[in-house]
């Protein structure tokens, strides 16, 4: 009987994402619509993208905060593009009590109506604004850089594990500032900083670049984002960083008396990144056995199965699977304590092999009675096929498996890499355009107008545009393939999640 994931990649490969992430133990839809619960193997790498991109964003010197959940539907009515861009997915608050109707049912008690309403964060640019109005009084109390790990709610009709739901964490930064410049670099920082932290961590290549106008996040002048390529080349965006100009300080009242003492409105970014990118590693990297995680964010980098038949064996080999995590913690992979843990569980060993390697676990280590006579581990790698296996001295696997990590999470890295190069394509009219999405797809680099914007062939095929990349442009004129206008602009197109 097989173990792989059915259905495969290649027969369905949204339900093949769906069977991964059962299979592997991450999530699974919980009875609140649309939203779902984080289950502890799952949680364990959140924690680690978490600690990691945490990590980089406090280097760039911002600092943590906590603002409610809950925020006063009054603040929306100050900012009428951004409560349209987010007006169909919020959800709002009324009551604050239940009660018993006549037929013994639970409903809103009419009685505790709120006289005002509160919205469920779907975003918190309104509630930093509005504490900013409060902080931000001279040129001195600025730039404000502030970031917030929580929950926010968005109202999805369609939703799907990680990539799509209800309710999903985040981080959100938003920060104040004095002039535009100052605004403009430091959302630049941290579309760079989230670049690293997918290369380097997640080890997932992006094309980097700024929104269309059609795309832009509401009330923003500007986004940049990272749009990486699953494995389906469908694209995903993996993060996002906005220049929000002074648009929210007006709406907030962020003033502040500059050098010269006159009064000036304060420049705001916002920028944030989501469970969303756990979604983008599974697409990314795993397969037909299961999920492949990068070791740097692999919450087990080693699972050690020992194997014994009779009970004075198993004290032996214990003895030793214990001795070995001693050695391995004691080493260290990207600058940190190899991460190890023995299955003991009173389960078959191949069935505890599959687990592991459906999980995703980077390597795995066998060891029995016949392996301790000979001083000898077997290991196993999950970059290769079940069955591959390799015999080393104790001592020599000690040595070489934190090489083994570091080499597998650059393999992964290469791999997105030369997938991206691969399938983008550069296209010069409309019907390679038409005939490039009709076939296998992928990403497709053209020029660009946009008088372009909501052309009929876009809906047609279900392609949207992804990004004006910040490398490849030019000042040289072209014509748009799609209005026909001159344009210096080229424009990544692609099917998106």
């Amino acid at each position: 009987m097989s173990n792989a994931i059915s259905p495969t990649r290649q027969e369905n490969y949204p339900e093949w994402y769906q069977e991964v992430v059962k299979a592997a133990e991450l999530a699974e839809h919980s009875p609140t619509r649309g939203s779902m619960v984080i289950k502890p193997w799952g949680y364990a790498l959140w924690e680690l993208m978490q600690k990691g991109l945490d990590g980089l964003i406090k280097e760039t010197g911002h600092e943590n905060v906590a603002m409610p959940t809950l925020l006063p539907l009054e603040f929306f009515e100050k900012e009428a593009e951004h409560v349209e861009g987010f007006a169909k997915e919020t959800m709002v608050m009324t009551h604050y009590r239940l009660k018993l109707d006549d037929k013994g049912a639970l409903i809103p008690d009419p009685e505790s109506a709120l006289e005002k309403p509160y919205v469920l964060r779907p975003t918190s640019e309104l509630m930093f604004g509005h504490m900013y109005s409060k902080w931000v009084q001279s040129y001195r109390d600025l730039p404000i850089l502030l970031n917030q790990w929580g929950s926010v709610f968005r109202w999805e009709m369609r939703t799907r594990l990680f990539l799509r739901t209800a309710e999903f964490i985040w981080q959100e930064g938003h920060t104040a500032h004095a002039t535009e410049q100052e605004a403009c670099d430091e959302t630049s920082l941290m579309h760079q900083t989230y670049n690293t932290f997918l290369r380097d961590f997640l080890a997932v290549a992006s094309i980097p670049g700024y929104k269309t106008p059609d795309e832009l996040f509401p009330g923003a002048i500007h986004t940049l984002t990272l749009e990486s390529m699953m494995q389906d080349k469908k694209a995903l965006q993996a993060a996002t960083s906005h220049y929000l100009g002074q648009n929210f300080a007006k709406a907030s009242d962020i003033q502040f008396l500059d050098q010269n003492g006159d009064r000036q409105y304060a420049h705001t970014t916002s920028w944030g990144a989501s469970t969303r990118m756990v979604g983008g590693l599974i697409m990314s990297h795993s397969d037909d056995d299961g999920l492949v995680l990068p070791p740097r964010v692999a919450p087990s980098q080693v699972v050690i199965l020992p194997i014994y038949r009779k009970d004075e064996e198993r004290e032996q080999v214990l003895a030793a699977a214990n001795d070995l995590v001693k050695q391995l913690k004691a080493s260290n992979a990207f600058g940190e304590s190899v991460r190890v843990k023995i299955d003991d569980r009173d389960l078959r060993g191949g069935e505890k092999s599959w687990q592991a390697i459906k999980k995703g676990v980077p390597v795995r280590i066998e060891i029995g009675p016949r392996d301790l006579a000979k001083n000898q581990v077997c290991l196993a790698r999950r970059d290769k096929g079940p069955k591959e296996k390799e015999f080393l001295a104790i001592d020599a696997a000690v040595t070489a498996i934190p090489a083994i990590l570091e080499e597998m999470q650059a393999n992964l890295l290469a791999a997105s890499e030369a997938r991206l190069e691969a399938n983008t394509q550069f296209i010069e009219d409309l019907d390679s355009f038409k005939a490039f999405f009709e076939n296998d797809g992928g990403f497709a680099v053209a020029y660009w107008s946009e008088a372009a914007i909501d052309h009929p062939i876009l809906s047609e095929l279900k392609v949207t545009p992804r990004c004006i990349p910040l490398e490849g442009q030019t000042e040289e004129e072209h014509t748009c393939i799609f209005s026909g206008e001159k344009t210096s602009t080229k424009v990544v197109f692609a099917k998106s999640y």
